[in-house]
C-alpha cells in the first residue's frame, strides 16, 4: 500500500520556506535603496504566497488521502478506500492549478473537498488569521498585476487610502513579518490538529 501524504510535514516544510524567505530579505536588504527593498519585499510577498498556496495544496491533498470520507462527504461519491496523493491532487485542480481568492474563496474552495468541521477549514476560519490571510491574498496581487482593482483589493485590505506598492508598504514597521508570523502560527495550528 503506498505512503499516505503527511499534513505535518507539509506544514513543517512550510516553516522551513518562510524562516528562509526571511533570512533572504534580512541579508539581501543589507545596503540598498529604498526602492530596491520595496521590490524586494514585492518578490517577498509573492514568493510566500506561492508557498502558502502548496501547503494548502498539500494539507487538502492529504485530507483526503489519509480519510477518503472527507471527500465522499460533501460529494455524495463512494470513492474507493486507498487513493494516492496524485489521484487525490486530480480530483481537486483536474488539469489545471490549486487557485484561490482571498480568505472567503479559499475556504469557499475547501468546503467543495472537506466537510464544514474539519480541522482544515476549522483553523482557516479562526478570525486570529484573517488579516494576514486577505492581506497575503490581496498585496500579492497587487505585486504581480499593479491594476486598478488589485490596488482598490490591497487599500480594503490595509485599510488605507494610499499605496505605493506592496512592497512599499510591507517593508515599514515589520508588517511582512507579521503576516509571516501569523501564516507560521495557521501552520502550527494545521500542524498540531492534523492526525497525520
Amino acid at each position: 500500500m503506498p505512503r499516505k501524504k503527511s499534513v505535518k510535514k507539509s506544514a513543517r516544510d512550510f516553516l522551513r520556506a518562510t524562516k528562509k524567505i526571511d533570512i533572504f530579505l534580512n541579508v539581501v536588504s543589507l545596503k540598498q535603496s529604498d526602492e530596491h527593498i520595496s521590490w524586494l519585499h514585492n518578490y517577498a510577498i509573492i514568493y510566500l504566497y506561492r508557498e502558502f498556496e502548496s501547503l494548502i495544496l498539500d494539507a487538502l491533498v492529504g485530507a483526503i488521502n489519509n480519510d477518503i470520507s472527507t471527500i465522499s462527504s460533501t460529494t455524495n461519491v463512494n470513492f474507493p478506500a486507498h487513493l494516492s496523493a496524485e489521484v487525490c491532487e486530480f480530483l481537486i485542480t483536474g488539469t489545471g492549478y490549486f487557485d484561490f481568492k482571498g480568505r472567503d474563496g479559499l475556504i469557499k474552495t475547501l468546503k467543495k473537498f472537506i466537510p464544514d468541521n474539519h480541522y482544515l477549514i476549522k483553523a482557516l476560519k479562526n478570525p486570529v488569521y484573517r488579516d494576514a490571510l486577505e492581506q497575503l491574498t490581496a498585496l500579492r496581487n497587487f505585486s504581480t498585476h499593479e491594476s486598478r482593482k488589485s490596488k482598490r483589493d490591497a487599500l480594503k485590505a490595509i485599510k488605507l487610502a494610499r499605496i505605493d506598492s506592496s512592497g512599499a508598504w510591507l517593508k515599514k514597521n515589520g508588517r511582512f513579518q507579521m503576516i509571516i508570523g501569523c501564516l507560521n502560527d495557521l501552520a502550527s495550528e494545521i500542524s498540531r490538529t492534523a492526525p497525520y
